[in-house]
């Protein structure tokens, strides 16, 4: 599926790091956040976590809701968010229905092997349930100020 500006955001509930289901359908009027990294505890999704967690206020002030989404478990997301007290929801999407419906599980090269994974993409959801922005070159310590730009104007 291919995603663009203005599409109806892809509707989810999965459980985040304490196994609460957190659904997008109860976000609605609100900004989202949904941003999507390879794996848990690496050095460029720490990064980004950190990055994020760092401006957790302006998120806060500017009533931005935060969602972390990989394919890595419950258990592990509980133990990256304790080791780097990361304040917003990490999201577990063991059977690839969220990152397979944004389209960001694809097929990847690195060393010259190809193989299955995650691309590191976010969506900016805007209150109306629509995504009003797509990151698909995200630098990882660059992302949260990118992203406290965009929200302004939503």
């Amino acid at each position: 599926m291919s995603l663009s500006i203005g599409d109806k955001a892809p509707l989810f509930e999965l459980p985040d790091q304490d196994g609460n289901t957190h659904a997008l359908s109860d976000q609605i009027g609100k900004t989202v956040l949904l941003y999507f990294y390879p794996k848990d505890d690496t050095p460029g999704c720490k990064k980004e976590a950190c990055t994020i967690r760092d401006n957790w206020g302006a998120f806060k002030k500017a009533g931005i809701v935060v969602f972390g989404v990989s394919v890595d478990t419950v258990a592990k997301h509980k133990k990256f968010v304790n080791k780097y007290d990361l304040p917003f929801t990490l999201l577990a999407d063991v059977d690839k229905t969220l990152v397979n419906a944004y389209g960001v599980w694809a097929k990847k090269k690195f060393m010259g092997r190809e193989y299955m994974g995650i691309n590191r993409w976010s969506f900016l959801i805007g209150p109306d349930g629509r995504i009003a922005k797509i990151y698909t070159d995200v630098k990882p310590s660059d992302h949260a100020g990118e992203v406290l730009l965009d929200a302004k104007g939503l």
